[in-house]
């Protein structure tokens, strides 16, 4: 192949990640920085020089409209002088060696499954859906030892956190953060009027890259903190000699998500989550079924009791046909909900692996904002974390209908804490 030039000069903060040796990396960077440039660059770089026969590469992030939004001008643009052909429909370039790049949304994994991919870059990694890189992606690489960056600003100490910190101690890993005091990217008077625009923990996040500034906008960021500083996201094993309480957020047409925990005294010990759309309750209730817990109440939001208009029949007795007696959590304004969760969170123990969703949509669930202002609306996002967020409002609110109700078990308190390894 002819020596082409792409129109791309690499910024120095990034030349580390386009020399690097490791299969896996992780980028933290700030806003403005260059980083989707920086990547796609890279990426059409190693399609064209990798060597592989049907080289296919992925540029994925949180929402499909984001991708095409942020992505595709940069992939169309970049790779023009090796572009075989398109497909805006598809938002898939094949180059002239036969590679394709395409762009994807993790909001739609089930458009992932089955494919292979020989490299992907995970954009704004800490906004995705918990499970979507395990389940989906990360097979998708293993046949032909596909490569991955990680790469977004961060948002707390959420998923992206944590991979930053292992990365840490991992030969396999680049770590790269970029921080605008130290890049050079954007000059002294662009950097001080947004600090003027911004609060300290807005701009530490933003623009020096930390991941110990407050999440702004986020719903529990004050509890969920606490609750990782105090350890209590570990290894909590179901405990036979306790009922397992369950609390559903029913989606129609939507996600149904469903938090199991056990309770003795004041400690909360939630065990396990489950989440799926597109199903009806036979499902659910075969999943609840499947699990080896000793149940004790189910609770749901009262419109499970508004009868359908053509059978007549409303969810709570069809649920009641499958084997699944509900009872309706209190009914409570939703600023009401998010006070009993905020109070409820300190006392809660979450299994790491069983919870990862759960906790994940906790860290990330958060209020609207205006864009135009810049304020905080009344009502949180409605996305991808609503659904387990809301399951987790009625569990906080039913817990004085379990206190009330539960018989008296003997059980001592178990230090989860000391548990931690293990995972």
């Amino acid at each position: 192949m002819a020596r082409v030039v792409i129109d791309y000069a690499p910024r120095d903060a990034f030349k580390p990640l386009h020399k690097r040796t490791e299969r896996w990396a992780v980028v933290v960077a700030h806003r403005r920085a260059g980083k989707t440039v920086a990547c796609i660059n890279d990426m059409i770089r190693r399609a064209v020089t990798d060597g592989k026969r049907d080289a296919r590469y992925a540029y994925i992030a949180p929402y499909y409209n984001q991708a095409k939004s942020v992505a595709w001008d940069y992939l169309m643009r970049f790779s023009e002088p090796i572009r075989k052909s398109q497909n805006i429909s598809e938002l898939w370039v094949e180059l002239v060696n036969g590679a394709r790049i395409r762009l994807f949304g993790a909001d739609n994994a089930d458009a992932l499954r089955g494919l292979y991919f020989d490299g992907v870059v995970l954009d704004e990694y800490g906004d995705w859906r918990a499970g979507v890189y395990s389940t989906v992606i990360r097979p998708a690489l293993r046949d032909r030892k596909g490569w991955a960056v990680f790469i977004g600003t961060p948002k707390g100490k959420n998923s992206f956190f944590d991979l930053w910190q292992s990365a840490e101690e991992d030969e396999g890993w680049m770590r790269l953060k970029v921080k605008a005091s130290e890049s050079g990217i954007l000059d002294a008077e662009e950097l001080a009027d947004a600090r003027r625009s911004m609060t300290d923990d807005q701009y530490s996040q933003e623009y020096e890259a930390s991941f110990e500034a407050a999440v702004v906008g986020a719903v529990y960021s004050k509890e969920m903190a606490m609750v990782r500083d105090a350890d209590q996201i570990s290894r909590v094993p179901y405990d036979p000699s306790l009922p397992v309480h369950t609390a559903w957020d029913l989606g129609v047409g939507d996600a149904t998500a469903i938090v199991f925990w056990q309770q003795i005294g004041r400690e909360v010990r939630v065990i396990d989550c489950y989440e799926a759309s597109g199903e009806g309750l036979p499902h659910y209730a075969s999943v609840i079924k499947a699990k080896p817990y000793n149940y004790g109440t189910h609770f749901a939001p009262h419109d499970i009791a508004v009868r359908e208009f053509g059978s007549g029949k409303s969810r709570i007795d069809v649920a009641r046909e499958w084997g699944i007696d509900f009872v309706m959590a209190p009914k409570q304004s939703l600023e009401d909900g998010i006070h009993a969760v905020r109070m409820l969170l300190p006392r809660c123990w979450f299994d790491a692996k069983k919870c990862e969703t759960l906790t994940e949509a906790l860290h990330h669930y958060r209020w609207d904002m205006d864009n135009k202002s810049g304020e905080l609306k009344p009502r949180p996002v409605h996305d991808w974390s609503s659904h387990m967020a809301d399951a987790a409002r009625y569990m906080a609110l039913s817990m004085q209908e379990v206190a009330s109700s539960r018989p008296a078990f003997r059980a001592t308190r178990t230090d989860f804490g000391a548990r931690r390894a293990g995972y």
